[in-house]
């Protein structure tokens, strides 16, 4: 069953992150806490949503999104942060459920565009997210400026 995560959800979408981040090859890169996920997706402020797939209790799939916007369109966006399926759970179609609510939820708010990112050697999740229609955009790289770099470009070093 596909629901919107809920606070108590939070320790079990780690625990998905973490398995997302392994089948990634960066768990190193995980550093965010149970905590972290309760305030910045139900805190007073939420800054991004969780869908999940709930089997009997047992979260085995997970579809982080949040909002961003389109100025060619002037409308907002949704963008998927990350979507993870158990590997035992894949070939259940749970991923195709989670980006059809996410495309459900798109259209609710007037969405322009769905829209995330694959890394380039993911050909499985290339080839399912071509499978639903998805298009590569193959002439836009993604940019990011994190830790050290971020505080220096705030003046904050």
């Amino acid at each position: 069953m596909i629901r919107p995560a809920q606070p108590a959800d939070a320790p079990a979408l780690l625990a998905l992150i973490r398995d997302l981040a392994r089948y990634e090859k960066l768990e190193h890169e995980v550093t965010g806490t149970a905590e972290d996920l309760r305030l910045h997706l139900f805190g007073p402020q939420p800054r991004a949503e969780a869908l999940v797939v709930d089997e009997g209790g047992v979260l085995v799939g997970l579809a982080l999104y949040f909002h961003n916007f389109s100025t060619f369109l002037s409308k907002p966006g949704l963008y998927l942060e990350d979507l993870f399926v158990l590997p035992e759970e894949r070939g259940k179609r749970h991923g195709a459920a989670l980006l059809s609510a996410l495309a459900s939820i798109a259209l609710e708010r007037d969405c322009g565009r769905l829209e995330w990112a694959v890394l380039d050697w993911n050909e499985p999740a290339k080839g399912f997210y071509r499978s639903l229609g998805a298009k590569e955009m193959t002439d836009w790289r993604v940019m990011r400026i994190t830790g050290d770099a971020l505080k220096e470009l705030a003046g904050r070093s």
